[in-house]
């Protein structure tokens, strides 16, 4: 069956749709197709993903937990690692990981092979669109170019787009399908047929004139997040050596009702966006040799954060005559967000493997992430923090299910709050209860 540009339809039903990558954006995205009435074809090259996936052992809204779980009893879902499974599809959606490597520089290579394989098996009449977060031009790169020298003809006999992915993890106010969605295709055709396949999924689609305009669109995006945290952490810092609560300056600045956006401090960044896409910005910048040192400065010292907060820590096992191999640290919540059980490039990573180098013993409480290794050492959740001793507690991410009350007691030991929230009260303490995301903690 060919795909209809001017139309979701596919002669009376829904397009069957490929969906590459089942990660934390390519699964909500497949559900939210299903759920719209297409067949979905979820590839993914993890055994262990699509196990994981059959089972509902996934980290997911309970919005779309439900979702999966009727997808799942349904005829219109079904799993499998084999990548030629797109041939059988009217559209193709590529949804896989761009990280950064060691050197904080692109690291392309899942995207690149899923593109190739895209493009190895396009039939005529196929939408591909691509929503991971890249440099600019990338979708010209490994799509338009590569299916031009397969003999295809762009934007008449295959239709390309990049309409970048804006999933907030964890956060049932900004789920997808309640989130505007940005389009740039390849040409006018292309264009409408991708506006039309995910205009069911988003709650408007808005057409940019070209790939490259959304590709910047999204780099933007989180730059300037990265950036206002940064700035966020620094200023904090400075309320701190005033003796002012960086909390009640945020939200008096806040007030205005124009020109202020309030971002909240914190242990630093992580996830999969706001400490990896703007590094893909300033690689390609540098090779064009545009310097970008506002952007270059606030990343450094996003980077750099985690090892102040250590630091900080171990100033205050100090101040409290505790040398550091025989401190006991507790840190609470392991995860980079509010929420979710994402780990990735969470700071509290580098805080933990921080403190254990300084000889600390560290244990974590975080019942979203029952283990987790830091080095060659595996560390374990400790679901009952209040009956051991401490002589430090580290606030890192404070879900919803902490509750922290045992820290407002007389006895509880000293605790270091990265988000800089003020004292502990036990009306915040239970279960997070009006307290704002830290800085770094969105994706």
């Amino acid at each position: 069956m060919e795909f209809k540009p001017d139309s979701f339809e596919i002669d009376g039903s829904g397009p069957t749709v490929a969906v590459v990558g089942l990660g934390y954006v390519g699964l909500p995205t497949a559900l939210a197709l299903t759920d719209a009435g297409a067949t979905v074809i979820g590839v993914d090259s993890s055994p262990d993903r699509l196990r994981d996936i059959a089972r509902g052992a996934v980290d997911l809204l309970p919005l779309h937990h439900a979702q999966l779980a009727c997808a799942s009893a349904g005829d219109r879902f079904r799993l499998t690692p084999d990548a030629t499974a797109v041939r059988e599809a009217d559209a193709v959606v590529i949804c896989v990981p761009t990280p950064v490597d060691a050197r904080r520089e692109p690291d392309l290579t899942a995207l690149s092979s899923a593109c190739a394989s895209a493009v190895e098996h396009a039939v005529p009449g196929q939408l591909i669109v691509l929503t991971s977060t890249s440099y600019v031009g990338t979708t010209r790169d490994l799509l338009v170019e590569p299916l031009r020298a397969r003999g295809f003809t762009v934007d008449e006999d295959v239709y390309v787009a990049f309409s970048p992915e804006r999933i907030d993890p964890g956060n049932e106010r900004h789920t997808p399908e309640r989130t505007p969605r940005l389009v740039g295709g390849a040409g006018p055709r292309s264009s409408r047929a991708a506006a039309d396949l995910l205009a069911p999924t988003a709650s408007v689609v808005r057409p940019v004139p070209d790939p490259e305009t959304a590709e910047m669109a999204k780099l933007w995006e989180n730059t300037y997040r990265a950036v206002n945290i940064a700035l966020a952490n620094e200023l904090a810092d400075a309320c701190h050596s005033l003796g002012l609560a960086p909390v009640p300056v945020i939200e008096a600045a806040a007030t205005k009702p124009y020109g202020f956006m309030p971002f909240y401090p914190g242990p630093g960044v992580g996830g999969h966006c706001i400490p990896c896409d703007p590094h893909y910005l300033l690689w390609q910048l540098g090779k064009v040799r545009q310097q970008a040192p506002l952007v270059a400065t606030a990343l450094a010292a996003n980077s750099g954060r985690p090892a102040r907060i250590t630091q900080r820590a171990l100033d205050l096992l100090e101040a409290s005559s505790v040398p550091a191999r025989e401190a006991r640290v507790l840190l609470i919540g392991v995860s980079y967000k509010e929420g979710v059980a994402d780990v990735r490039e969470s700071p509290a990573l580098e805080i933990l493997a921080g403190l254990a180098a300084a000889g600390a013993h560290v244990a974590y409480c975080d019942p979203l992430v029952p283990s987790l290794r830091v080095g060659a050492q595996a560390l374990h959740h400790v679901p009952d923090p209040h009956t051991r001793p401490w002589d430090l507690v580290v606030l890192n991410t404070v879900h919803p299910v902490h509750d922290l009350t045992w820290l407002c007691a007389a006895d509880a030991p000293p605790v270091l709050d990265t988000r800089q929230r003020g004292p502990l009260t036990k009306a915040a303490a239970r279960a997070g209860t009006g307290v704002p995301p830290a800085a770094g903690a969105t994706a």
